[in-house]
């Protein structure tokens, strides 16, 4: 009679990390983090909207150990809110809006995330400052095509309703 082994588990290879590439408009800036992001969120802040020239910024964050900056380190600009204790990366070339960065938070990094072509595996479900939400940013209205301009949709004007006969 042979003892038998016991059936041992199987070892699961672990799958290297996928990523996501990003880079600035000009492509002098280049970076990539590992997937999936932590998270992504809409920014309604004031300081976002002046950084971003838009209504709100949507940014993808991440782990700075999952971050890479892959080319353009000297074409960087910084700027540092020493209030606010955050630092803002530009692109000096093309202006591009690229990293958040936050003294109370230097383990993580925030990356405008219209800088990823593909797919970051976080959706942005959450709104930062949603308080500070501007009447004239795009809320979700119906929209709908503006005839003879391909490609452009707009916010048909809302019929004002006549008052009830008799009432004046």
């Amino acid at each position: 009679m042979t003892a038998e082994k016991p059936d041992r588990p199987k070892r699961r290879t672990l799958a290297t990390p996928k990523r996501a590439e990003g880079r600035c408009l000009c492509g002098a800036v280049t970076f990539e983090i590992d997937v999936p992001a932590r998270w992504a969120w809409h920014d309604h802040s004031h300081a976002s909207r002046l950084a971003h020239g838009a209504a709100y910024a949507t940014y993808v964050g991440s782990w700075r150990k999952r971050f890479r900056l892959t080319g353009g380190e000297d074409e960087i600009a910084r700027y540092e809110d020493e209030a606010a204790g955050t630092t803002r990366s530009f692109c000096s070339t093309c202006g591009t809006p690229l990293f958040y960065e936050r003294k109370r938070a230097p383990h993580m990094i925030d990356i405008s995330r219209a800088l990823f072509p593909t797919r970051t595996g976080r959706e942005p479900r959450y709104h930062v400052k949603i308080g500070e939400l501007q009447d004239w940013a795009y809320k979700g209205e119906p929209l709908a095509p503006l005839k003879g301009f391909p490609g452009i949709v707009w916010e048909r004007p809302k019929k004002k309703k006549a008052p009830p006969e008799g009432m004046f």
